[in-house]
């Protein structure tokens, strides 16, 4: 298991939900983070938090369909010199569950597009030779187990297409020191999920953190976040490492 002790990690979505569970999370680790939301004002709780844990954190912010905003903010932690060690592309958009499946509009699959899939490979793109240079790197990218359900085509055909991209660039990256995984939280009592859902957000941790924490140099895995429920940090990690790598 690395040690992330003073690495910086961004986290997207980070002001509630899971990306605020990741945050604290990866402070309790000693982990630095930049936390991006829509608005910086939405990060102002979880900030206070993790800098109360002494490690050092600031906010960004862009809405993540808008790519003028998106390499705004990739350009503000340049500028600032934060080295970005640890990706966790958390954010997401889910669109309307529509039982009339021929209806849905051709907007929603643009959006879901941006979001889910151009936002956070732009994101990688951005860090991975960076980290590539210097040896080090990790990236989570979040998927779902969505299939089978046109009603949620959008969503899930994003997330399909983010995990295709994942998995090319992990490869493409082999043994270099970046670890490329993708991770699905399954379905959580989250604003995006909904109360109906079967699992709550806790239950999520620590698999969605096991991909920043494996050092065994595999990478393009795929971990179910609720196959660590219940688990030690140091346990899930060694189960994670047991998983076999697709390269």
């Amino acid at each position: 298991m690395v040690n992330l002790k003073n690495k910086w990690a961004l986290i997207t979505g980070a002001s509630r939900g899971l990306g605020k569970l990741i945050a604290m999370s990866m402070a309790e680790q000693g982990c630095n983070l930049v936390l991006h939301s829509r608005d910086k004002e939405h990060c102002k709780s979880i900030l206070a938090e993790v800098q109360s844990l002494g490690i050092q954190a600031y906010p960004v912010q862009a809405e993540l369909s808008d790519t003028a905003q998106l390499e705004r903010m990739l350009s503000e932690i340049d500028e600032k010199g934060t080295q970005i060690d640890v990706i966790f592309n958390n954010a997401g958009l889910q669109t309307t569950y529509r039982s009339a499946i021929l209806d849905t509009p051709a907007e929603e699959f643009e959006i879901s597009f941006r979001i889910n899939t151009i936002a956070p490979m732009m994101i990688c793109y951005h860090f991975a030779d960076g980290m590539k240079k210097r040896g080090f790197g990790r990236i989570i990218n979040t998927s779902s187990d969505i299939n089978l359900e046109p009603q949620q085509a959008p969503y899930s055909a994003s997330k399909a297409a983010l995990d295709k991209i994942t998995r090319d660039l992990s490869y493409a990256y082999r043994n270099t020191g970046v670890i490329i995984s993708l991770a699905n939280p399954a379905w959580c009592k989250t604003d995006m999920g909904g109360k109906n859902a079967y699992f709550e957000p806790e239950s999520a941790i620590p698999g969605l953190l096991v991909g920043a924490f494996v050092n065994d140099g595999k990478s393009g895995r795929y971990f179910n976040a609720q196959d660590f429920r219940g688990m030690t940090l140091e346990d899930a990690v060694r189960k994670a490492e047991l998983q076999e790598s697709p390269y």
